[in-house]
């Protein structure tokens, strides 16, 4: 997860502009569609026809309004069940057009195939790990632990396609996603022991009176 530092810096920086929103009428659920709407368009246009520069520089560009709806929710005091349901849920879209717009990229593009296998491998490891915690919190335990949380993955992934196409070795996203895909199976393991951890405790408390 992004460090608190890095938090602190992006909502002093992005809270004018949610107040600004909000004072526009603008409401969160609408810039966290329209934020995924962008980072689709990047993912599943640009991507595809080879512009990996500019579809990263849009993706990223769009993304920031995960940081945006969360503050003007906040400003609003309403960040409840229904906005924190409709991110996660838009979330894992955004997530599928990056990965299936490299993947397609690399079987259209003359790139090698192994990206493509590669970005599958990663968006499917990438969603159990957003599934494990979300499921684990649905039971009452805590599993937001791991090396390879959501932030750090698309961070990687869009600086290193991004200079892909600025001519980078197609060998250096390959190795990237390799990478994050083995990352993201530890992450899988560190949660599901978190929780298991926690389970095992609840089973040897005390016994009800």
């Amino acid at each position: 997860m992004l460090n608190k530092h890095a938090r602190g810096f992006f909502t002093s920086l992005f809270t004018p502009l949610a107040r600004w929103l909000l004072r526009s009428g603008v409401s969160p659920d609408a810039v966290t569609m329209v934020g995924t709407a962008g980072v689709v368009v990047g993912g599943l246009v640009l991507y595809p026809l080879g512009h990996l520069w500019w579809g990263s520089v849009m993706i990223a560009f769009f993304a920031f309004s995960d940081v945006v709806d969360g503050i003007m929710a906040r400003l609003e005091g309403r960040s409840g069940g229904w906005g924190n349901f409709l991110d996660s849920t838009l979330d894992r879209l955004a997530d599928g057009a990056i990965f299936a717009g490299l993947t397609i990229w690399s079987f259209t593009k003359g790139a090698d195939p192994a990206i493509g296998a590669a970005a599958v491998v990663c968006l499917v490891v990438g969603m159990v790990v957003s599934y494990a915690r979300a499921k684990a919190e649905s039971l009452g335990y805590h599993a937001s632990v791991g090396i390879a949380e959501r932030a750090e993955r698309l961070v990687s992934v869009l600086v290193v396609a991004g200079f892909t196409g600025l001519g980078l070795s197609p060998v250096v996203l390959l190795a990237t996603l390799v990478l994050l895909a083995l990352a993201s199976a530890v992450t899988i393991v560190q949660r599901m022991s978190a929780v298991r951890r926690q389970a095992m405790a609840q089973a040897d408390g005390p016994a009800p009176a």
